[in-house]
């Protein structure tokens, strides 16, 4: 007997779409730029921010890997949420451990994995940009910590606890990629480039999404 083939995800169901590196390597400005573009074509799509959502979940941190795995749990099933209900998803979150990402991936039958790579050093070298951005009164969001990167190397090497600063992704834990990552983008790219790409994956992955609007003359 032949077997049932899953019709190909639609543009009219529900999905989600889950940024994922190291933390610093840009993912956030990509997914706002996907996000915007999509508003643009007139999809209403949600934006699920780990950073943001964290505080919700925990008002009170604790700042402990138990926390955060807890916390990427909740995430999951937030998006799954939505996803059942209809809607598309853009998740913005490093989740270091492969096996969080699989989470969400089993419980959402519509789903896929944008991996921002970038190298280490360049990831501390914008982060570290961004912090001093936010020192000088710039944008900051305030859900991290400016300079976590140079805080968890000191706290490396003196042994001297920094209040509030949990394990940092590339300092104290490894981050997991997945080898089969639906969409993969160079972090040294320009972040319009890289939104393109995104844009062009989910053009063919989800059929019916709406074209990009041609420009009035």
């Amino acid at each position: 007997m032949a077997q049932t083939q899953m019709p190909p995800p639609s543009a009219h169901a529900g999905w989600a779409l889950w940024f994922t590196g190291l933390p610093g390597c840009g993912k956030s400005t990509i997914a706002r730029a996907v996000h915007g573009e999509l508003a643009r074509r007139g999809v209403d799509a949600s934006l699920l921010l780990m950073d943001e959502r964290r505080k919700a979940y925990f008002p009170h941190p604790a700042y402990s890997a138990e926390e955060r795995a807890q916390a990427y749990t909740l995430f999951a099933r937030e998006a799954a949420d939505l996803v059942a209900a209809g809607r598309g998803v853009i998740l913005d979150a490093t989740a270091h451990r492969l096996v969080m990402r699989q989470e969400a991936r089993s419980v959402i039958p519509r789903f896929a994995e944008v991996l921002v790579r970038c190298p280490l050093p360049e990831a501390m070298r914008r982060e570290a940009v961004r912090s001093s951005q936010s020192a000088m009164g710039g944008h900051h969001r305030g859900y991290v910590m400016p300079g976590m990167y140079q805080k968890a190397i000191m706290r490396k090497r003196t042994g001297v606890a920094v209040p509030g600063l949990g394990q940092v992704v590339g300092v104290d834990v490894q981050y997991e990629e997945n080898p089969e990552a639906e969409c993969v983008l160079d972090a040294m790219r320009p972040v319009e480039e890289n939104a393109r790409a995104v844009l062009q994956f989910l053009d063919a992955w989800l059929p019916g999404l709406p074209p990009e609007p041609k420009d009035a003359a």
